[in-house]
């Protein structure tokens, strides 16, 4: 890795490479030019090697990129060439949703934890795990080998879960709670607020109509 200091933009377009070039492999590729995977995820074609050369030299020139190398090379860089193991605090429908999602296990993400604090989820099953009591988030945080939390609870409630997760030593959080959360700086928070989405697209939507 060439340096530390990587723009936050750039990892996220990594992830879109991946996501692209994995699609191009279901696909049959096993060759692709800069040009046709830049418009493929909507960049341009020196921006892909611009973020790729933070982390070495990839590619052929006249040649292109050899699929499955780059997205070994990609997922490495991330940190996403193994296993992370996660809990999920709020059972509700979305954490119930998320816990269904297969996606979760392919790309390496294994929620091995479901927690609540409602009496009433304590103890039901879903997609194969048993809900537990926050309360006893930190044992099974050591006995799992739980490395992220992922906060699928109503907004009022997403302080105390990430208490519980900071508490049982977790240092990597996904907030999907609307609300912002406080934790140590030595814990990193990545939040998926939807309702942002909704208004970026609402305001270039009422933007059009009246240009209209």
């Amino acid at each position: 890795m060439k340096s530390e200091h990587i723009p936050r933009a750039t990892i996220q377009r990594l992830a879109l490479y991946v996501q692209v070039l994995e699609t191009f492999r279901r696909e049959g590729s096993e060759v692709l030019s800069s040009e046709v995977l830049a418009k493929a995820c909507n960049v341009n074609p020196s921006q892909i090697r611009k973020d790729l050369a933070y982390f070495g030299e990839f590619g052929v020139r006249g040649v292109g990129y050899f699929v499955q190398d780059l997205i070994s090379s990609i997922k490495q860089a991330l940190g996403v060439d193994r296993v992370w193991k996660a809990a999920l605090v709020g059972v509700g429908n979305l954490g119930k949703a998320l816990l269904r999602h297969q996606d979760f296990p392919r790309r390496g993400f294994h929620i091995v934890g479901a927690f609540d604090c409602d009496p009433f989820k304590i103890g039901e099953e879903v997609s194969g795990l048993e809900v537990i009591c926050s309360r006893r988030l930190k044992e099974k945080v050591e006995e799992l080998d739980i490395e992220i939390g992922l906060i699928t609870t109503p907004p009022e409630r997403a302080q105390r879960a990430a208490n519980y997760l900071v508490d049982a030593g977790v240092r990597g959080i996904i907030n999907f709670a609307p609300a912002r959360i406080n934790v140590p700086e030595t814990v990193y928070v990545e939040y998926v607020d939807f309702f942002h989405h909704l208004y970026a697209v609402a305001f270039n939507l009422n933007m059009d109509n009246q240009d209209r």
